[in-house]
């Protein structure tokens, strides 16, 4: 431990951000670094706790006690290899993970957690910038041939793992650039996509294969997939979930991804037809999660004359519910830099009709606020309150509802079976589909979840793929218990 005494002697530090004034004005990351004196501090604050929950906060299983000791010791090149040794993609997950970790933090219990994802992101960066991070093709490659269907965060780990355990992995992507939603559903704002095209340079350089605009079962006939010795199915959750609301057709409501995949193409000179716009008008965001949030933070640069967002669920409190206890996630409300940027935030409220003019366009929702009733052993109700209708103006309506689960079309022509959410059907751990050298992970597999999950279940797949090829694996991953192995 490197400090006994640092988690009484230093507060938790945070990076800070440009003016509101300043970062509306611009797509570019707006995030202000601390000093490596003030890291070191912040890495001191880890206690080293004879548990350190942190571990089971993280799916991924990271050694965060380790990479913190390291980073107080001013070691980084050590905590470069303790981060790497668990996780492919740091510089995605410090940047863009609600970090789990730090809710489980032991000293969350008394004080401010460790703000371990900011030291995660500090770690990559300085290793990025000092070189150490470089190809690691493997030494000896094996006669067997691997496709991995979508380069997301789970894509792309199952590829970099599958890859380094010396097999011949080719990489699927329906769009014309690698990285599923890290590359145009995350606005730039929040990750700008040359941290994407960097860490795509090493995977290149290790020996994989990309192939964009490749949409297996529609353009790619998925009798050649069936050539590969194993194929890791890694599409993500895309079937957006929509409205049963009169009007949901009015020219003016349109599906948060495709908004801002649009903004994100045309940032980079790529053709968008008709792009939507947030400029000038009154946009209202339905849905309080994370991509609601990117849909405001997008919207106000474009130059939204107001931004107002709608949530059904009521407002959380302040601080961790007791209804979620240390070291559970916290139902707690989260106020994100985009809110901060502008927004007027409703909760229990629900869209009852979209209003248009006589030519289709949107000129208003109509909403009525609700409650939730309980009563035990059933599940809530939602019941509208009377006499609560109220009329908004609004020229674009966005609806970041989230996903409902996988597309089904390659699910049917490969003949695999789906679970009763709909999900690519894989038991946990075992990542095998009914057929037998067909394997699935991330979000396709489990549904909508969070990036670190993502990484984590690619890095499993990936094991369970080089067993299933090989008969054992030296990959590193977490076992069902949470503890590491292959390490």
């Amino acid at each position: 431990m490197g400090k006994v005494t640092g988690f009484k002697e230093f507060e938790r530090q945070d990076e800070t951000y440009a003016p509101v004034e300043d970062r509306v004005k611009h797509y570019k990351e707006f995030t202000v670094a601390l000093s490596e004196p003030e890291l070191t501090k912040q890495g001191s604050r880890c206690m080293d706790c004879g548990i350190p929950f942190c571990h089971s906060g993280c799916p991924l299983g990271n050694l965060i006690p380790d990479f913190n000791h390291m980073v107080h010791q001013g070691e980084w090149q050590k905590a470069s290899w303790l981060l790497h040794s668990t996780n492919n993609f740091p510089e995605f997950t410090g940047r863009l993970c609600p970090a789990p970790c730090e809710k489980s933090c032991v000293l969350g219990l008394i004080e401010d957690p460790v703000s371990i994802e900011n030291i995660e992101k500090n770690i990559v960066e300085r290793a990025f910038q000092e070189g150490w991070i470089k190809p690691q093709p493997p030494k000896i490659r094996t006669d067997k041939t691997i496709a991995i269907v979508g380069s997301g965060p789970a894509g792309l780990a199952a590829a970099q793992q599958l890859n380094r355990a010396g097999h011949t992995v080719t990489v699927f992507e329906r769009d014309d650039e690698i990285g599923g939603l890290l590359r145009y559903g995350i606005p730039n704002f929040k990750m700008e996509k040359e941290i994407i095209d960097r860490r795509l340079d090493i995977l290149k350089a290790e020996g994989i294969t990309f192939k964009t605009n490749v949409n297996v079962g529609v353009n790619y006939d998925v009798e050649q997939l069936k050539t590969f010795d194993a194929i890791v199915l890694c599409g993500g959750a895309t079937e957006r979930r929509s409205l049963p609301t009169p009007g949901i057709d009015a020219d003016g409501v349109v599906q948060a991804m495709d908004f801002l995949t649009q903004q994100t193409k045309v940032l980079f000179g790529k053709a968008v037809k008709d792009q939507v716009l947030a400029t000038d008008k009154h946009v209202i965001v339905i849905g309080g999660g994370d991509t609601g949030s990117d849909c405001i933070g997008t919207s106000n640069r474009q130059g939204a004359k107001s931004v107002t967002n709608f949530e059904i669920m009521p407002k959380p409190p302040g601080h961790r519910s007791p209804t979620t206890p240390w070291p559970y996630w916290p139902l707690q409300l989260k106020t994100s830099s985009s809110h901060e940027e502008g927004v007027e935030r409703n909760w229990l409220i629900n869209t009852k009709e979209f209003i248009s003019d006589d030519h289709g366009k949107l000129t208003a929702l109509k909403t009525i606020n609700v409650e939730w009733k309980t009563v035990p052993g059933e599940r809530p109700q939602l019941v509208e309150i009377q006499g609560t209708e109220k009329i908004w103006p609004c020229d674009l309506a966005l609806l970041a509802l989230g996903f409902t689960g996988p597309e089904s079309t390659l699910a049917e022509k490969l003949g695999i079976e789906r679970d009763a959410r709909s999900n690519y059907k894989a038991e946990y751990g075992k990542y095998q589909t009914n057929i037998s050298n067909i394997f699935t992970a991330g979000d396709m597999r489990r549904g909508q979840s969070l990036i670190v999950w993502a990484i984590s279940e690619g890095r499993e797949a990936a094991r369970q793929v080089d067993i299933y090829l090989m008969g054992k694996s030296d990959l590193t991953t977490k076992d069902e218990s949470g503890d590491l192995i292959g390490l």
